[in-house]
This record gives structure tokens, C-alpha cells and sequence, in this order.
């Protein structure tokens, strides 16, 4: 009961921010009184209405989540496998480091142009969103495995256990946490990074390429539409992987609980 009364809470405190948001935008709409600058929320809400019933925009959500999700599990994978090779040996830290440091420190518009020239225009958004994601994810990695126990790698190292026993059993729960936080950052990032190379590499079904298109012909209601719908995704699919997260807990949890249970 008190559960259900706290979740309710909580969606009452997040519709009320929202309502607030909302009313904020409808402030601002009223007092500049110029849609091409600030469409009011009722003509951008009928704009996002008008995409939704279009048959072309299920088609646009879907390649752009292919791109992101693409694009993002190349770097968890490559990020994983590479994070944790620097966290163990210094050699491949010294590697990888000094890239990790240029592609932070190199502004995304830079690496879209250069990108431009290398890939097709739909493989563009692919590789910014692998590029951009990929030093969040190995950072996270590697800052893991600096955190694990000395003293658990001193016992394996006194018992003698195989070094991929010690990887399994050490450093890989120990670097999860840092892993799943990591991934959460590079979402948000994901959806930015590859709407923003979709805008100027203008594939035919992408949600860049309206934005773009709404831009050029001034229609200010359609690109405040497409921003909701790009926050909307980004919001759902972090819920998702943070339920994901939470399921796949509670279940090891229960697990180990039916283990000791039969112990």
C-alpha cells in the first residue's frame, strides 16, 4: 500500500513539472507573441499530432533508433573489451589514454565534417554516435576496475586462481556499477550527438533531416515537435535500460537468496 502510494506520489510530482514546464512555455510564447520565434505549446502539440498520423514518421523513429542503437552498442562492446584491457595492463592504458583525451576535447561539429568525407551520409550518424560514446564507456570501465579490492586480488594471487576467474569474478562485478552509470550518461549523449549528425549529414529517413527541413522553411512548430520527440525517445529508452537494470538485480538477488535458502 505505502509502495503504491509512493509511486503515485511520484507521478503526481512529475505531471505537476511538467504542467509547470508547460506553463513556463506558454509565458514566454505569449509574452515574445511571435510564433516563428516561440510557437505556443497548443500549435507545437498539434504539429507533433499532425507527425504522428503521418505514414512517413514511424518509418523516420525507427531508422534514427537503429542508428543510435547501432551506433551505441558498437562502443558498450568495443568500450567493454578495450576498458578492460587498460584497467589491467598500464601498457594499453598509456594506449588508449591520450585518443580518449582528443576525442573529449575535439568538438562534435568537427568530427561530423571529417565524418562526412569518410562514410555515406546514413553511416555518418552511426559513427558520431559510436565516436561520442565510446570514451564515456571506457572511462567508466576502466575507473571499475581501478576500484576493485586489493586485498580479493591478493587472495587470488596467494590461492593461485586463473587470471579469467579472477576477470569473471573481480573486476567485472566490480567495474558493473561504473559500467551501467556510464551507459546511462552515453544515452542521453547518443540521441544528441546522432540527431546532430543526421542534421548535417541529411540521410532520406531521419529525424535530423526534418529538423533541418524545419529549420529551413521556418516552420517553428514542426522543429519544436521533432526536439519533443527526440527528448520523448531519449527519456524512454533510459527508462527502459533503467528497468532492465533493476529486473536483472532483483533477479540475481533472488537467486542468490534460493542459493544460501538450499545451503
Amino acid at each position: 500500500m505505502m509502495l503504491f502510494i509512493t509511486k503515485n506520489k511520484t507521478l503526481f510530482h512529475k505531471v505537476c513539472a511538467l504542467l509547470f514546464l508547460i506553463f513556463i512555455w506558454h509565458i514566454v510564447a505569449w509574452i515574445i507573441n511571435e510564433e516563428l520565434f516561440v510557437p505556443t505549446p497548443f500549435s507545437t502539440f498539434k504539429a507533433l499530432n499532425s507527425l504522428v498520423f503521418d505514414s512517413d514518421f514511424w518509418v523516420v523513429i525507427g531508422t534514427s533508433i537503429y542508428r543510435v542503437l547501432l551506433g551505441f552498442t558498437i562502443s558498450i562492446v568495443i568500450g567493454i573489451i578495450t576498458g578492460i584491457a587498460s584497467g589491467l595492463n598500464k601498457m594499453i592504458y598509456e594506449l588508449f589514454h591520450p585518443m580518449i583525451v582528443i576525442v573529449k576535447s575535439t568538438p562534435v561539429l568537427s568530427f561530423i565534417i571529417i565524418a562526412l568525407l569518410w562514410f555515406d551520409s546514413g553511416d555518418v550518424p552511426i559513427f558520431i554516435c559510436f565516436l561520442m560514446c565510446y570514451p564515456i564507456i571506457w572511462t567508466s570501465v576502466v575507473q571499475g576496475i581501478k576500484q576493485v579490492d586489493i586485498d580479493l586480488l591478493e587472495m587470488a594471487k596467494i590461492y593461485q586462481i586463473k587470471t579469467r576467474y579472477v576477470i569473471k569474478n573481480i573486476y567485472i562485478p566490480t567495474a558493473i556499477p561504473y559500467l551501467i552509470s556510464g551507459i546511462l550518461s552515453g544515452l542521453g549523449l547518443g540521441w544528441k550527438v546522432t540527431v546532430a549528425a543526421e542534421v548535417l549529414s541529411h540521410p532520406k529517413y531521419s529525424i535530423g533531416a526534418y529538423l533541418h527541413d524545419a529549420k529551413i522553411y521556418l516552420e517553428s512548430d514542426q522543429l519544436f515537435a521533432w526536439t519533443i520527440v527526440v527528448i520523448i525517445l531519449s527519456m524512454v529508452f533510459e527508462n527502459i535500460f533503467n528497468r532492465s537494470v533493476k529486473f536483472v538485480g532483483s533477479k540475481g538477488i533472488k537467486q542468490m537468496t534460493s542459493r544460501s535458502d538450499i545451503k
